[in-house]
């Protein structure tokens, strides 16, 4: 699937949630691999890059599929949150 094509599609979490719309992609140019949907474009971030990220932005490993709409898992609960924070921090390090 090209990357063009995930534009414009909806967002939806395994429990059946609408999170919003694809309105732009972060490609991690070194590994050569999507790394987030973003929910807004990214010239609207500005100064708010961070709180874009984390609140309008799905990470692209936590994607299950993509056909009519892209879905994702939900945020995991219990000690799992805590491994994917610490993922969640790096990759907004970078």
């Amino acid at each position: 699937m090209k990357i063009s094509e995930i534009y414009r599609m909806d967002i939806y979490s395994d429990g059946g949630a609408y999170l919003g719309e694809v309105q732009d992609v972060i490609v991690d140019l070194e590994k050569g691999e999507v790394s987030r949907l973003l929910m807004v474009p990214w010239k609207n971030a500005k100064g708010d890059a961070k709180s874009v990220l984390r609140q309008r932005s799905v990470l692209y490993k936590n994607v299950k599929n993509v056909g009519d709409v892209v879905l994702v898992s939900a945020p995991m609960q219990g000690g799992s949150s805590n491994e994917a924070s610490k993922e969640e921090a790096e990759d907004l390090s970078r």
